[in-house]
């Protein structure tokens, strides 16, 4: 582009005005901001390689060139986050926040505590802000892990509960109740 005026601070700063409008500014650090000729648009560029654009509707990207991360903030308040390795985060203003992994794994993590990941397989981990957790398998499989027990509920009704003591109890859609003490040995069968 040509230059139409081109202004040198005692500072060492430098300031060149493109005839197209855009202006240039120099820093003696090997800083430089772009202004584009709108007034709105406006990137800098610093010494170290990131990148700072401001965007007409007050969007700013911002890249960190060792980290090769992008992070953006939209004027409503989103942020994304675009890592080298694939991994995305979105930080909403309220506070939830979801994280895509390079796997495709999505976890999301609420404002109340709650987290929730969706596996690429289809599995489903939702955690409580007790710590307890309940796994949807996609086989129709599902698990509750809880500071007492783990139990796992399957599609035809059964239901199998390890306790903490290693005692297992099992329930069978027919009214069936099995359980087994911590060294696996049967201390009740309910056989009908």
């Amino acid at each position: 582009e040509e230059i139409q005026r081109e202004t040198a601070y005692p500072d060492g700063k430098v300031e060149k005005v493109l005839k197209n409008g855009c202006h240039l500014i120099f820093f003696p650090n090997g800083t430089w901001k772009k202004v584009g000729s709108d007034g709105k648009t406006v990137t800098i560029t610093f010494f170290n390689g990131d990148v700072k654009q401001i965007m007409p509707d007050q969007t700013v990207i911002y890249y960190y060139a060792d980290a090769k991360t992008t992070h953006t903030t939209y004027s409503d308040g989103l942020e994304v986050l675009q890592f080298s390795n694939g991994q995305i985060e979105k930080h909403y203003p309220d506070g939830k926040k979801e994280i895509t992994f390079p796997d495709q794994t999505i976890k999301n993590i609420f404002t109340d505590g709650q987290e929730e990941s969706i596996f690429p397989d289809g599995t489903i981990v939702r955690v409580q802000r007790d710590g307890s957790k309940t796994i949807e398998f996609n086989n129709g499989q599902r698990e509750l892990h809880t500071s007492q027990f783990k139990r796992r509920e399957y599609p035809d009704g059964t239901v199998k509960t390890v306790y903490m003591n290693g005692q297992q109890e099992t329930k069978y859609v027919s009214g069936r109740v099995r359980i087994k003490d911590k060294d696996g040995n049967i201390i009740m069968d309910t056989k009908l």
